[in-house]
């Protein structure tokens, strides 16, 4: 269950985050979007790929953490294994609201993460925000900024052609098969035929390097499945 409500530094200023949880709430997602801004930080690690949202339909970006729903390969040991863990986890437990047209920050307050005992204090005695709630700001802020320009990307990629469906016929170490679908990657049969003028326009909108880095992304398709191998073979 989520309840959202406005955050207050009055109504909220004993409430304390368990940071060691949050991480726990990302734990049966097989994928979370995305932002442009952190494709760098998310390739080391997890195929970055599009999919189209159930509720509106639209494309999104993701990053790939399962082959199956509720699997998440990076949770292991009640740990999520990686050097960088998606900001749509670790902006959690807060939230972007919009009130009369107005932008806030809200808060669930059904989360497991928070506590009035140990943890990272919210505001400080005096009602005023902590370092670890800019932090938080900050994180949010790049996600607001990132889902538009992010919807841009897609948009431009979906006017030149170059979203493709992708298929995935896996076959783990038990002989187990699986096929994936739903997922988009980039045509880069397409990609080649772009002429000078497409591509220096897609360089001047900043869209060349994340474009070449979904690309390279999807070779951490087979670490995920070496993932998927050693969990099979611990079961």
């Amino acid at each position: 269950m989520t309840n959202f409500v406005a955050l207050h530094n009055q109504h909220h200023q004993q409430l304390r985050i368990d940071t060691q949880l949050i991480e726990s709430l990302g734990a049966t997602n097989n994928m979370v979007p995305v932002v442009i801004s952190e494709f760098l930080r998310l390739v080391v690690h997890y195929p970055i790929v599009f999919t189209k949202s159930s509720e509106t339909g639209n494309f999104l970006c993701v990053a790939l953490l399962g082959f199956e729903s509720g699997e998440n390969l990076f949770w292991n040991n009640n740990q999520w294994q990686s050097i960088y863990t998606p900001l749509n986890i670790m902006r959690q437990p807060f939230f972007i609201g919009h009130e009369n047209n107005q932008t806030l920050i809200c808060i669930d307050t059904d989360s497991h993460t928070l506590t009035t005992g140990q943890g990272e204090a919210i505001f400080d005695s005096t009602g005023k925000e902590t370092d670890y709630l800019h932090k938080i700001k900050s994180r949010l802020a790049e996600l607001l900024e990132g889902e538009t320009h992010t919807q841009e990307f897609i948009k431009t990629l979906l006017a030149l052609n170059l979203i493709m469906p992708m298929a995935l016929h896996i076959s783990f170490a038990n002989a187990q098969q699986q096929r994936v679908q739903g997922l988009y990657t980039i045509n880069e049969e397409r990609l080649a035929q772009l002429d000078a003028t497409q591509l220096i326009t897609l360089q001047q909108q900043g869209y060349l390097q994340p474009i070449y880095t979904m690309v390279a992304s999807l070779g951490q398709i087979y670490a995920l499945i070496q993932k998927k191998n050693e969990r099979l073979g611990n079961a």
